[in-house]
Order: structure tokens, then C-alpha cells, then sequence
């Protein structure tokens, strides 16, 4: 496994504020990598370390196998490039914009020419050479502005938070451009974003940040299938209900989330207690299963979402639960809107937040 950036105990602080601390994280090479956290919680700070246009106030930064000078990292900085949230686009030509980076790399026009056609259809603007770049949609110009860090095929493409000024279109279709750019440019890629869903589809692994610390760092199966303090935190996460616990004479406890909705979970606990079910635990069927699950319940489908191979469904118990079946099952069933169903989960899957 090849490595392109590493951070070794690398902190940042501006007077008396640390901004990141103690920082230490492994980017691999041909990976997408997302820096998941709330607003505030280092996630640009730590881009621009990676961009190499902000030094770390301590630790270490190790890029392509070396240590960083951060005295004379120019050599790096070329390598690097990063894509700001709010695009700065100059007040030229599309062409003139992608092509900016070639001409200060000094590559001949007929390379330059070549380059900013291939990152034009890349990322879905062909033709737009002659367009003048600020009279274009927020979308379009953020997509400018990747093909103009694209173009310059650096060992790392920084993103800070890519959809966050765009409409849900928009969005969709950059989205699709970075699982393309990963997909069939092996760029390295490492986003800055607080999108549930984004970090759920987008990337290999999740780094979860928080207060400047990286608390987590693991595949989205792997972040969101066991649901951290920390990420219960910030996330709006399906399946995460607060209520009050009781144990049971069988060592369970017993969670009323309200509106006569109670949980049994695999735990001894009493009084004020946070769950979360995994929608992927959780078994739909048309009429009650016979199981020794303890967990069964009686619902009503209020939202079906189409996920291509997958339906994802949202079923009122009294309380909305998420669940996710396959498009197979979903035929089957032949279910639709107000259609009642039985969801079933072990004790076992409610996980104590």
C-alpha cells in the first residue's frame, strides 16, 4: 500500500486557539478520503496543511515518502492542489482559467489545448472554452474550478466542503464528477465535507473530526454501522432515538423512544439512554415473522426513496424508522405508500449511543 501524505502529531494553533491537535493520519495513494465533522471542527485547517499553504505550529507532515520543509515546500506545493468551498474564478475565459496553471508550468499550447478539452469533458462542460467563467451557474463555475486543479494531474486533489453552495442537482452531478476523476484518473482525493449522504457513497474511508481531533477513521460501513458518541453528536443519523430505559428481569433493558414505542437492547441500563438500529438490521416482511427476535412492530410505509439495486424505505411505528431492502424484495412485497409492513430486530442490533 502506497502512501501519498502522512500527519504525525502534526497541531495547529493561531495565538492562543488550537485549531488541530495532535493529528495523525495516513492518506492512501488512489483513495478518496472525506474529513467528516461540523462546521469549526479543523476540517480546512487541515486542507490547507495538505496544500502546504499553511504550516503545521508542530508535528509532522510527510508527503510521497518525504518529510516536508515547510520553509521550501514549492516543490511540494505543485503537487497539491486545492479547491476552495467559495470559487475564485478570473475574470476571463473558461479556456484562460483551466488553462492558467499549464502556462505558469510553462507547457507548450498544443499540451494546454489537449489538457483543458480532456478536463472540460471530464467534468461534463464541453465547449465552454470561450464562455466568460464568472457569467456561468455556481455549478458550473465549481466545476471550473476542478477541471482547472485537474489539469495539472497533482498527486492530491483537495476539496473543501464541493457541494455546499450548490442545488441538489447540481450537487448530484459534482458528485458524480469526483467518483469519476477517482474512478478512472486514480487521483487521490481527500474532501472536506459535512454531508451525511455524501460520506456515506462518496468515499473509501471516513476520517470523523471533532474539535480539532480525529476521532475515527474507518470505511462509511464501518463509521456509520456503529454509531459513535461523536458522531450522534452532529449527524442526523436514521435510527437514533432518545428515551428512558429499564431493565428487565431478563437483562435487557427496555427503551421508550415515545408514542407507545419500546426497544429492547441487549444492555443493562437505566434512565435517560440514546439508541440507534442499524436500517440494515432490520427485517421487513408483509406479515409478523416468527423469530426470536424481541424487537417487532407493526408500521406503515410514509416514504419510499429509489436507490437503484435498493429501496430505502420510511415506516411509521409511532415513531419513523429507516429501513433498507433489496429492489427484489421490494417487488416481491409489491409495496407501495400506506401499505402496512412488520419491521423485526434483535435486541442485539440496538446499539446503546
Amino acid at each position: 500500500m502506497t502512501i501519498t501524505a502522512e500527519l504525525k502529531g502534526v497541531t495547529k494553533t493561531y495565538g492562543d486557539k488550537t485549531v488541530l491537535d495532535d493529528i495523525n493520519l495516513q492518506i492512501r495513494a488512489g483513495e478518496t478520503l472525506a474529513l467528516l465533522g461540523p462546521n469549526g471542527s479543523g476540517k480546512t485547517t487541515l486542507l490547507k496543511i495538505l496544500a502546504f499553504i499553511e504550516n503545521p505550529s508542530s508535528g509532522e507532515v510527510k508527503f510521497q515518502g518525504e518529510t516536508v520543509n515547510f520553509k521550501n515546500s514549492e516543490k511540494n506545493r505543485m503537487q497539491s492542489t486545492l479547491v476552495f468551498q467559495r470559487t475564485v474564478l478570473f475574470n476571463t475565459s473558461v479556456y484562460n482559467n483551466i488553462a492558467f496553471g499549464l502556462r505558469v508550468r510553462k507547457i507548450p499550447k498544443n499540451v494546454r489545448d489537449e489538457e483543458v478539452r480532456n478536463a472540460l469533458k471530464l467534468v461534463k462542460l464541453e465547449g465552454f472554452e470561450k464562455r466568460p467563467a464568472k457569467k456561468l451557474s455556481g455549478g458550473e463555475q465549481q466545476r471550473v474550478a476542478i477541471a482547472r486543479a485537474l489539469v495539472l494531474k497533482t498527486a492530491l486533489l483537495l476539496l473543501d466542503e464541493p457541494t455546499a453552495n450548490l442545488d441538489p442537482k447540481n450537487a448530484a452531478m459534482l458528485e458524480e464528477i469526483i467518483a469519476t476523476v477517482n474512478r478512472k484518473m486514480k487521483t487521490t482525493i481527500v474532501m472536506a465535507t459535512h454531508n451525511m449522504f455524501q460520506a456515506k457513497t462518496l468515499p473509501d474511508r471516513i476520517a470523523l473530526m471533532s474539535n480539532g481531533r480525529i476521532t475515527e477513521v474507518g470505511t462509511p460501513t464501518e463509521i456509520f454501522g456503529t454509531l459513535s458518541k461523536n458522531l450522534a453528536s452532529f449527524a442526523a443519523v436514521d435510527n437514533t432515538f432518545t428515551g428512558t430505559a429499564k431493565t428487565t428481569s431478563a437483562g435487557t433493558a427496555l427503551v421508550d423512544i415515545g408514542n407507545g414505542v419500546q426497544i429492547e437492547a441487549a444492555v443493562q441500563r437505566q434512565g435517560v439512554t440514546s439508541v440507534f438500529v442499524n436500517p440494515q438490521d432490520i427485517i421487513v416482511s408483509d406479515s409478523a415473522v416468527s423469530s426470536s427476535a424481541r424487537n417487532v412492530f407493526k408500521g406503515r410505509v410514509i416514504e419510499i426513496f429509489d436507490l437503484g439495486s435498493l429501496v430505502k424505505l420510511r415506516v411509521d411505528i409511532g415513531k419513523p424508522f429507516t429501513v433498507q431492502i433489496t429492489k427484489r424484495s421490494f417487488n416481491e412485497m409489491q409495496l407501495n405508500l400506506d401499505r402496512t409492513v412488520f419491521l423485526t430486530f434483535k435486541a442485539s442490533s440496538v446499539q446503546v449511543v
